[in-house]
């Protein structure tokens, strides 16, 4: 695909962009974006996925962010060096000991960035089955958690039938 303005480069910068609702795709060469004025990603003028890390992770000890078990001083990975000031600034961990020792922190960010602490991708229609019912017996477990918090007993005794009747159908790992 050519450049939309100079007619002549390849398109290297696709650009979506929204305003008042009203939906204009750009497609565009970098020289023509730097004419423009547009940001690039990567650039240093750009927008990155690190500057948006750095923004979710820039939470000061004592507020309802991540937990503060230690501080951000002295929360360091033992095995590379990495202190989790630095890890917002880079927004990369520096080896994978890096997930263990900045766990405390990170349950919170990808709560705040995904919604959820757990991968809840797309399932496939033809071996979905099986996922699905495992999904719907977790669920159920938590429904019948509550059930019992509540003291509702007979609506839990319920619920652990229909658990055990899902299970049955679930060849065992």
């Amino acid at each position: 695909m050519l450049c939309q303005e100079c007619g002549e480069r390849p398109a290297t910068l696709h650009f979506t962009k929204i305003v008042n609702g009203e939906k204009t795709e750009f497609h565009i060469c970098e020289s023509c974006a730097r004419e423009k004025g547009e940001t690039i990603p990567g650039t240093s003028g750009g927008f990155s996925i690190h500057s948006l890390l750095s923004g979710l992770l820039d939470i000061t000890p004592g507020s309802k962010g991540p937990s503060t078990v230690k501080s951000t001083e002295t929360l360091q990975c033992k095995e590379c060096g990495m202190t989790y000031a630095q890890f917002s600034k880079v927004g990369r961990f520096g080896c994978s000991s890096c997930y263990k020792y900045f766990n405390d922190r990170l349950d919170p960010l990808f709560k705040r960035v995904h919604g959820n602490t757990t991968h809840m991708g797309k399932i496939p229609v033809r071996a979905g089955t099986h996922i699905q019912a495992k999904r719907r017996i977790d669920d159920l477990r938590q429904e019948l958690q509550q059930r019992i918090i509540d003291e509702e007993f007979e609506a839990a005794a319920e619920l652990r039938d229909q658990i055990r009747e899902l299970e049955k159908g679930i060849p065992s790992e």
